[in-house]
């Protein structure tokens, strides 16, 4: 089946059991190897790459969709979602999707609803479908040619998620279960863009009250083993709910 025939056969799916002019976008972050990545798609018959997505059914709340959307797409079950922002701009995908005949239902203009999801990047795997080729990790400092106006909301997903680390605690979603505090510290470096002095950053994480210390019994090793901790849950999760009330 050519490209043209795989996307009229979807479109018609799609004007039968989706709302129309409504589609979501999820900038699905992942930490790994002490740099962000970010999780982009290729659509067979396109040659720049995009953000995962799809389109609300009409019978599925918003928030269910793109957990469904998502689920597909990394497998995953448990992930945090945060809806951002919404995008509808005059022609933001009409122009990537021309080489399709009008009455497709991806040529229709559609505003979406841009979400970000943070997941741990060693229990994903990545899903291609029907109509995509390639679905990868990318480095968020080196990304490739995006189609629509996707690296704009890309944009957005990482100006929110810097904006929201000032009050809201991070790195459930992203770090291993047990991880030592030279790694919490770089994800928080990456996120924000900046350096942090090690000190200030150890007192005011340990100041959150929301990290559990392990392995303090002492080593008869020659070179100590390095500290490793994990997430109070349910202090976390508090702290989702009331803020953190201090800013990086």
């Amino acid at each position: 089946m050519n490209v043209i025939d795989l996307f009229e056969k979807g479109s018609e799916l799609a004007y039968r059991s989706c709302i129309p002019h409504v589609s979501v976008d999820c900038v699905v972050f992942g930490f790994h190897e002490s740099s962000l990545k970010v999780l982009l798609l290729k659509m067979k018959g396109f040659n720049k790459w995009g953000l995962p997505g799809g389109y609300v059914k009409k019978e599925e709340d918003l928030d269910h969709a793109a957990y469904r959307i998502l689920k597909a797409r990394t497998g995953a079950s448990v992930i945090f979602l945060d809806q951002f922002k919404v995008f509808g701009k005059m022609g933001r995908s009409e122009a990537d999707m021309s080489h399709l005949p009008e009455h497709v239902w991806q040529r229709q203009r559609f505003v979406s609803v841009g979400y970000y999801a943070l997941v741990n990047y060693g229990e994903i795997t990545p899903v291609t479908d029907r109509i995509s080729e390639r679905c990868e990790w990318m480095d968020i400092d080196a990304l490739p040619d995006m189609m629509m106006d996707h690296h704009e909301i890309l944009e957005n997903a990482l100006r929110t998620l810097r904006r929201n680390i000032n009050y809201t605690p991070i790195g459930l979603n992203l770090l291993p279960r047990e991880f030592t505090m030279p790694q919490l510290q770089r994800l928080y470096e990456i996120i924000l863009g900046k350096p942090l002095h090690r000190g200030n950053f150890q007192r005011k994480i340990h100041s959150f009250n929301i990290l559990v210390k392990h392995n303090t019994t002492p080593s008869k090793q020659a070179h100590r083993p390095p500290i490793l901790y994990s997430f109070d849950t349910e202090r976390y999760n508090e702290a989702l709910q009331n803020g953190l009330k201090q800013e990086w």
